[in-house]
């Protein structure tokens, strides 16, 4: 009798520094996810929450021309779906980014900090650590039934 073939249960990419390349991680992402039939929610969340660290990063984590290196591991768990994101910028934690006023005018250009409230919203655990020279962001999606966002119900009819 042959054994099964072992399913590779981690992805690695590896990306520059240019926001032309996050279109091609979010399609790797949903075709790993669709691959270990992950509800299309779990992929939707970390995607959103990668895309927003990535931009952010891209944009305000470096302080020169030069290309950098961003990696990104996502590893699939037994009841989990866990993203490490490693990047070279300046030193930035996202669970430290303040949280947005949201209560002001709808005139104002953006609200600093929105993308990092969402991240903390859609994952179950963002955690931060600075390590020789480099930003290691953990984000944490839980896979098991009962966690993915669902829209809330309607009125009923009749």
């Amino acid at each position: 009798m042959s054994e099964p073939i072992p399913v590779n249960r981690t992805l690695e990419i590896s990306l520059a520094n240019d926001l032309r390349e996050i279109a091609g991680v979010a399609a790797r992402i949903d075709g790993f996810c669709e691959r270990r039939s992950l509800p299309a929610q779990t992929a939707y969340a970390v995607n959103l929450a990668i895309d927003e660290l990535l931009t952010n990063t891209i944009t305000n984590g470096y302080g020169d021309d030069d290309p950098h290196r961003i990696e990104i591991v996502l590893r699939e768990e037994a009841d989990a779906l866990v993203v490490i994101i490693v990047d070279d910028g300046v030193p930035f934690d996202p669970t430290e980014a303040q949280t947005p006023d949201v209560g002001g005018s709808l005139d104002t250009p953006s609200i600093d900090g929105l993308g990092f409230l969402l991240v903390r919203q859609m994952m179950d655990s963002v955690e931060y650590r600075r390590l020789q020279g480099c930003n290691i962001v953990t984000l944490t999606k839980r896979t098991d039934a009962g966690t993915d966002i669902v829209p809330e119900p309607g009125p009923s009819p009749g």
